[in-house]
């Protein structure tokens, strides 16, 4: 979710009282001086999710080099790790065993409120005020306690990217606005022998996107804030998600195999059916359009017929139509990582490098004073709807937990392959919730 350089809307953040709420104050929030900074050699190690040969893994490579060679005490390593196994396997697993990277990708929310309950992280909050002051009511997500322990670098919300040619090729005159008028346009691109929706359900979580949305058509923005607070998922919202989802898979609007096709990897995975003409919608967050990019085999072409829109409303629901899924991706550091960790942290954040991020095309910065890099126009179009949103409700995997983030995610996924029902995702939330 994003907030950045909104002229005066305001983002309502769904975790931010369950973030006050919860959590522990787990590291040592003394700034060290001056003299303590830089004097000894340092090695961080710093794990990202820019996995993919492109211009955010090229950024990022820049990035430390540029900060060595200010502070030449400071050598910074990368490891650049696919999403779903850094977030849902190598990351846990080199925090529980104790020799964790010093800085790292972290997604806020009940994950990052379950890092600091293990005591896993540092607590940032003194040495950042600066930079919290500039980002702005987005760094809230990476709080816990009212205490800092990491900070947004990317924000926005989710939407539909879609191939303007192939739309206009099946006679849709304009963007989808209702869930009736997405359904049309897959009949029309249909009968045009065009897939209409790229699924990258191998990774789970693209396709988990698509409940996320439908629950957040059927829910109140009230109900989702309570079910993050105290994990109950009683209202029949949560099934009501399931029943609409189920009735749209029957559309059949994905691919032939979308259950095994992988999100986004290469020009075979469900962006790089987008990216190369090959389907004409796929629905991701803002960062898609640097992925696009790393997996397209013809980037002028992709540059011109490229547009996004908002995910649509569905008439008669109890959500707000105006409301939107979105996130952002951040870094915190591990609680022994040394001092200059958290000085590296800072750097990344500064207008002057999110500017640079900005102009990469991979997402848009947080940072007020950054928002000149922004120059696509489908990014540009995000800016706008996340400035235009009345909420932006959290990914729900990261606003619940990875605990029943997981569970339900498995529960989508099920739905999606044939072998499960709405019921069973709500049941396998409540089951992951009482553990």
């Amino acid at each position: 979710m994003a907030i950045k350089r909104r002229a005066g809307a305001v983002l309502a953040l769904l975790t931010t009282s369950a973030l006050l709420a919860a959590g522990c104050n787990s590291g040592d929030s003394e700034a060290p001086s001056e003299n303590e900074l830089y004097k000894n050699p340092v090695t961080l190690t710093w794990w990202h999710n820019a996995s993919q040969d492109g211009p955010g893994k090229t950024y990022w490579e820049k990035v430390a080099k540029d900060f060595h060679d200010l502070h030449p005490t400071v050598t910074v390593k990368i490891e650049a790790i696919e999403t779903n196994q850094l977030q849902r396997t190598r990351l846990p697993a080199a925090l529980l065993s104790n020799d964790p990277p010093d800085i790292f990708q972290a997604w806020g929310g009940g994950e990052i409120r379950e890092q600091v309950e293990a005591d896993y992280l540092k607590d940032i909050t003194d040495q950042v005020k600066a930079e919290v002051a500039n980002i702005g009511s987005a760094t809230e997500i990476w709080q816990v306690k009212g205490r800092q322990y990491g900070l947004p670098f990317r924000m926005g919300i989710e939407g539909i990217w879609y191939n303007k040619d192939m739309f206009a090729r099946a006679g849709i005159a304009a963007p989808p606005t209702t869930f009736d008028e997405l359904n049309d346009a897959v009949t029309k691109l249909k009968a045009i022998n065009v897939i209409p929706i790229a699924l990258g359900a191998g990774d789970k979580w693209p396709a988990a996107h698509w409940w996320y949305n439908f629950a957040l058509r059927a829910c109140s923005v009230d109900t989702l804030k309570k079910a993050s607070i105290d994990q109950v998922f009683d209202d029949p919202c949560f099934l009501k998600a399931g029943e609409d989802l189920k009735a749209f898979i029957a559309t059949k609007p994905f691919q032939p195999n979308f259950i095994a096709t992988p999100g986004q990897n290469d020009p075979t995975s469900a962006n790089g059916l987008l990216a190369n003409g090959k389907a004409a919608m796929e629905l991701m967050g803002d960062w898609n359009r640097g992925t696009l990019d790393s997996v397209a085999t013809d980037k002028e072409a992709l540059g011109k017929f490229l547009g996004w829109f908002p995910v649509p409303a569905i008439a008669g629901s109890a959500g707000d139509p105006k409301a939107a899924l979105g996130g952002g991706d951040g870094f915190a550091c591990a609680k022994n990582a040394p001092a200059e960790c958290v000085e590296f942290l800072k750097y990344i954040v500064s207008p002057e490098v999110q500017k640079g991020y900005a102009e990469t095309g991979t997402g848009l910065p947080v940072a007020k004073g950054a928002e000149g890099g922004v120059e696509d126009p489908a990014l540009k179009s995000i800016l706008e709807a996340t400035s235009n949103a009345t909420y932006v409700q959290l990914w729900l995997d990261t606003a619940f937990g990875s605990t029943v983030g997981n569970a339900m995610n498995d529960g989508i996924v099920a739905i999606f392959a044939g072998t499960g029902t709405p019921e069973q995702v709500v049941s396998a939330m409540k089951a992951a919730a009482s553990k």
